[in-house]
């Protein structure tokens, strides 16, 4: 799973990339066409991957209840995302990800929930959610590119 983890840090890394060239206004600006905006995409794949990974496991998310509520999946943009929001986010980023590491090598993933996704593919373990997750955020990866061109 080491792999897989680096390949999100590796995809964080770009994300991180775009919340420091993109002025506030722009990552809270949703184009014609679309429905979110750039922080809404940055944001979800955060929530994304705690939902997947710790709370089908039966464990505390780093996200509270208000972000998971705000970003999920099923939610658009509502709302000006403030520029302590931005920098929430930014910290999730890689600080999740640090986290799930620990957690890994601390081996506290005992149960996982199985999770029919929406592509169809059923979750069944810790390592299927960690793979998937970086299948979802290079979906959501795409669409900011195609955010950026339309600013």
């Amino acid at each position: 799973m080491k792999d897989q983890l680096e390949i999100t840090k590796t995809n964080r890394k770009l994300l991180v990339k775009i919340l420091d060239n993109y002025s506030l206004e722009d990552l809270n600006k949703v184009p014609d066409g679309f429905n979110n905006n750039l922080i809404w995409n940055i944001a979800h794949v955060v929530v994304t991957q705690q939902l997947l990974v710790y709370k089908l496991s039966g464990l505390p998310m780093m996200t509270d209840d208000k972000m998971v509520i705000r970003y999920r999946k099923g939610t658009k943009t509502e709302g000006f995302v403030t520029k302590e929001e931005v920098a929430h986010v930014k910290e999730l980023l890689f600080g999740t990800i640090d986290q799930t590491e620990k957690d890994i090598e601390n081996s506290i993933f005992k149960e996982y929930e199985e999770y029919p996704t929406s592509t169809g593919f059923v979750l069944q373990s810790l390592a299927d959610a960690i793979a998937f997750n970086n299948f979802h955020e290079g979906i959501h990866l795409g669409y900011i590119l195609a955010l950026k061109k339309s600013l």
